[in-house]
């Protein structure tokens, strides 16, 4: 892991989607990067995701050319299911 400090670097807001897990808990989504984690609350699952993030961008730093696009979350239905 990089441990260097990078004194240039700006703050990033990111994507967040986060549902419950049937089986319990909470996971979590970042779409820009495509970095997941849980937790058992929804605080939890948001800072474990922030922190995959953070370890995420340390290793593999986006770049100027980098799709993030601020992402959008929305819903669609499906009908006629079997």
């Amino acid at each position: 892991m990089n441990t260097q400090i990078r004194p240039n670097l700006l703050p990033m807001q990111l994507t967040a989607v986060i549902w419950s897990d049937p089986s319990g808990g909470f996971c979590s989504l970042n779409p820009d990067t495509g970095t997941a984690s849980q937790g058992a609350t929804v605080e939890e699952a948001l800072a474990n995701l922030e922190e995959a993030t953070t370890l995420y961008l340390e290793e593999s730093p986006l770049t100027s050319g980098s799709p993030v696009t601020g992402a959008f979350v929305t819903t669609f239905h499906i009908s006629d299911v079997a």
